[in-house]
């Protein structure tokens, strides 16, 4: 499956940002189907293109196979007709036995800066759970702030921050 979602989101992401500026529509799909594994494999997809040069495109991809397990893929990239871009993708995993596995990316870039997050996420089937974002953003003047945050079921939240001037001089976070 893993194969089958990048190649969707590679597909909606090339079509995001390559759609012509003058070139208008959009297109949208869903399929759903049963799968080797005894379950389901199901997804849809969205995309469009406005006249002035902003696109979209995103989609998702499920798939159980029927003993309770199952995943789900997403994401979208997105073009504003100022050229900005931004893009995100996450994927979940839940087992029969009740454990839980998530992770997702986001990153946009634009004139006033960029971000880039991933996090992390998992609950055991004990009832235990951690998790981690991770996340650096530049301004549009150099200056940088890179942080994490930690969860622990039990130990709380945790986060540090660091910010830095665009000589790469640490500064204070404001």
């Amino acid at each position: 499956m893993n194969r089958k979602i990048a190649m969707i989101l590679s597909l909606a992401a090339l079509c995001a940002a390559t759609a012509p500026a003058q070139a208008a529509g959009a297109a949208h799909g869903r399929f759903a189907h049963g799968n080797a594994e005894g379950g389901v494999t199901a997804g849809k997809f969205r995309g469009a293109a406005g006249p002035n040069g902003g696109a979209y495109a995103r989609g998702r991809v499920t798939q159980t196979d029927g003993a309770g397990n199952g995943r789900t893929a997403s994401g979208g990239a997105y073009r504003t007709p100022g050229g900005a871009t931004a893009a995100r993708a996450g994927s979940t995993t839940r087992s029969a036995d009740g454990t839980v596995s998530h992770q997702g990316q986001i990153a946009a870039n634009g004139a006033k800066g960029s971000v880039q997050s991933s996090s992390s996420f998992t609950k055991g089937a004990d009832g235990s759970a951690a998790g981690e974002r991770n996340t650096t953003a530049t301004g549009a003047n150099g200056t940088t702030y890179t942080g994490n945050t930690t969860y622990g079921k039990g130990e709380g939240v945790n986060h540090t921050g660091t910010c830095a001037n665009a000589a790469g001089e640490t500064i204070a976070c404001r």
